[in-house]
């Protein structure tokens, strides 16, 4: 086979590779009527991974439940960015806004995220305010390529970088629960 004829073959190949992977997706999509309605808004990515934990919430922690979702909701971000908003909260502190634990606690960490002076999230003051600490997550959260997408396990700590990177799964149903009961109210 002559080179003009290989490269021809090989254009012609790529062509039909690249339209086949391009038209896929457009062609699902197509398929969709226009004016469907989905039958329910999908909060989860995906079925919760692993076995599951569950708390009792006493007052300050529902609280801080809809201080994160109205700080989702600021962001202007969807459902799926207040549960894994929540569920990471419930590993870092039980949705309590942890303040100086002394020994007990993990370096500098503080408020509903563990978050940390020293690495750069705010003032001690700034990180124990469920505004400011929420919305330093889910600025951290944006900057996730596909976080959307990913098992909510891998987007927490890519954002938080924890010692225990599986630990935010155990969390993704209550999580869910709680943004599908405040979410409208």
């Amino acid at each position: 086979m002559n080179t003009i004829m290989r490269k021809s073959v090989l254009s012609v190949a790529g062509l039909a590779f690249a339209g086949g992977v391009f038209a896929g997706p457009v062609a699902a999509h197509a398929a969709t009527p226009v004016d469907a309605k989905p039958a329910a808004v999908q909060v989860a990515a995906s079925k919760p991974q692993g076995e599951q934990s569950h708390i009792t919430l006493n007052d300050e922690q529902s609280a801080n439940v809809k201080a994160i979702i109205a700080a989702t909701k600021k962001a202007g971000l969807p459902e799926r960015a207040a549960v894994i908003s929540i569920a990471t909260s419930l590993q870092e502190s039980k949705l309590e806004n942890l303040g100086h634990l002394g020994d007990r606690n993990d370096h500098d960490s503080l408020g509903l995220f563990q978050q940390r002076p020293s690495s750069g999230w705010g003032t001690p003051e700034q990180i124990t305010n469920p505004e400011y600490s929420t919305t330093a997550f889910l600025k951290g959260l944006k900057q996730v390529d596909g976080w959307q997408d990913m098992a909510l396990t891998d987007a927490a700590q890519t954002v938080q970088v924890s010692a225990y990177p599986d630990a935010y799964a155990q969390w993704e149903q209550q999580a869910t629960d709680l943004v599908a009961q405040h979410w409208n109210s």
